[in-house]
Order: structure tokens, then C-alpha cells, then sequence
């Protein structure tokens, strides 16, 4: 009898486990969120570039830097939305605006949410509700599809519901949408809905919420060869300016596009031709 008993308890114990401990986070300044089971993984390195390598965005790295260092002394911050063109370092500069901080002696944790995890983002405040430190939870690449309810567990990290936003937590997301939703779909509600103005306002109200808005755009080619020219001298890759630029310029021309994205990729082959190692952790995101 007792055996069975014992089969039973291990079986619920399967089903429906113990509350896991409470995260130590001294281990490290950044985590990411797991769901099944929720956890909070440390992240020994994180893969993120130096603040002086992001070039051409300074007004919304000074602003995000601002903010980021107000919230770290405990003053009033805002939630910040990230939004623009693709690989121009939206993702790089809250990485990096994070370890600047953190650099000059703040206590700051970043806590990197993903978006098919929204849904657990009130399991994850309780988590950090309850800490003495203080966190950029960090959702990148953040967008909703036609009929994608998540946007709505987002709501309720920007809002705080009832219990209001933990003090200690701070919302940075980026995304290639300026209201997070694609545009057709806000189109949509506004010529079908039968209280259009109602219908895109439920979904253009989410962007509303983030205080700071930092667009993005499209590098010019002056900027573009300088993202390569720091990125040379910040790893020791002596090139002729004239070779360089001729071949950063036919670089962007076969890619169609120029980006911070693209000027690492273009420094990647270039590095590798002239016998110059690069870590995967250096690489710039978003």
C-alpha cells in the first residue's frame, strides 16, 4: 500500500512540482526567462558590443542611457520602446547601454523576456516583486500578429493592474513596428469594425504605453563606413581607407541595403581575411 502511495505523490509531484527556490541573483547581472519549468537562467557572457561602437544613433543612446542610469539610482524612469529599421543596434544599444551602467557602479539586472513567454510575464513579476535588486526586463524583437492575444500580458507589464508595476522593474522592447501591430491589421479594424475608432485604439493604445519612444532609421553611407572604421580599430584590423571603402561600398551594393547589421558583416569577412579572430558574443543584434 505504501509503495502505491509513494507512485501516486511522485506522479503528482510530476504534474504539478514544488515551487522552485527563489533565483540568486548575485550569480550574475543578467538572466533569462525559462517557462516549463519557470526559472531564471544566469547568463555568464552576454553577447553585446561596447556603447562607443554603436554609431549614428546618439540621440537615443544618450536618451536610453539617461533613462537607464535614473531608474538604477531609484529615480522616476520610463519604459522604452525601441522602434525602426532592421539591424541598425536597437537590441545592441539596450545591451549595451545596460553594461555601461552597470560599468559605472549601479546596481542594475537585465532579464531577457521572450515574446512567445508573455503569457508567464506575471509569474515572472512575482519573481522579481519580491527582490532587492532592480531589472531591465528586455523584450526583443516585439510584434503581434493578426490574432495574436499576447499583446494584452503586455498590457499588464506596462499598466500593472491592480498590484500597479513592480518599482524595481523597467520595460525596454524593441521592434521593426512603430505600434507593435502591422499595419494592415490596424487598416482592417478601422474599415470593418463596427466602432472603427474604438477597434484602433484597443491596438494602437499598447505602443502608447511605453514613455519613451527611439526611432531607427536607415544609416547613410558616411555612417555605414564609420560603423567599419571603429570596428577596425576597436579589434586591430589595419586596412588601406581606400581598399576599405571600395570594398565596404561593393559590399552594401550586393546586400542591397545599408545597416549596423551589414557593416559587421561586411568587418566579419574582412577580419577573417586578414587573420583576425572574432568571438560570436562580440557580434551586434537589432
Amino acid at each position: 500500500m505504501s509503495d502505491a502511495l509513494d507512485r501516486i505523490a511522485a506522479a503528482l509531484e510530476r504534474l504539478a512540482p514544488a515551487p522552485r527556490a527563489a533565483p540568486d541573483f548575485s550569480v550574475a547581472d543578467a538572466f533569462v526567462w525559462h517557462t516549463d519549468p519557470d526559472r531564471l537562467e544566469p547568463v555568464g557572457r552576454v553577447s553585446r558590443v561596447d556603447l562607443a561602437l554603436l554609431i549614428g544613433v546618439n540621440r537615443a543612446r544618450d536618451t536610453l542611457l539617461d533613462n537607464t542610469r535614473h531608474f538604477a539610482r531609484g529615480l522616476p524612469a520610463n519604459n522604452a520602446l525601441l522602434w525602426g529599421a532592421r539591424g541598425m543596434g536597437k537590441s545592441s544599444l539596450v545591451k549595451a547601454v545596460h553594461a555601461q551602467v552597470v560599468a559605472e557602479g549601479l546596481a542594475l539586472k537585465i532579464v531577457e523576456l521572450a515574446r512567445e513567454d508573455l503569457p508567464s510575464v506575471q509569474r515572472l513579476l512575482a519573481h522579481l516583486r519580491g527582490a532587492q535588486a532592480r531589472f531591465i526586463l528586455f523584450c526583443d524583437d516585439l510584434s503581434f500578429s493578426h490574432d495574436d492575444q499576447h499583446y494584452k500580458s503586455l498590457k499588464a507589464v506596462l499598466d500593472g493592474g491592480i498590484e500597479g508595476r513592480p518599482e524595481n522593474v523597467l520595460l525596454y522592447a524593441t521592434s521593426n513596428r512603430r505600434h507593435l501591430m502591422p499595419r494592415d491589421m490596424i487598416e482592417n479594424e478601422r474599415s470593418s469594425a463596427i466602432n472603427p475608432s474604438e477597434a484602433v485604439e484597443e491596438k494602437v493604445s499598447l505602443s502608447d504605453r511605453f514613455g519613451l519612444w527611439l526611432g531607427f532609421h536607415p544609416c547613410s553611407q558616411d555612417d555605414y563606413l564609420a560603423m567599419i572604421g571603429g570596428y577596425c580599430a576597436a579589434y586591430g584590423v589595419a586596412v588601406p581607407y581606400d581598399r576599405l571603402r571600395a570594398e565596404a561600398i561593393e559590399w552594401q551594393a550586393t546586400r542591397g541595403a545599408r545597416s549596423g547589421r551589414v557593416a559587421w558583416q561586411f568587418f566579419c569577412d574582412l577580419a577573417a581575411r586578414e587573420g583576425v579572430s572574432l568571438r560570436q558574443t562580440d557580434a551586434p543584434t537589432g
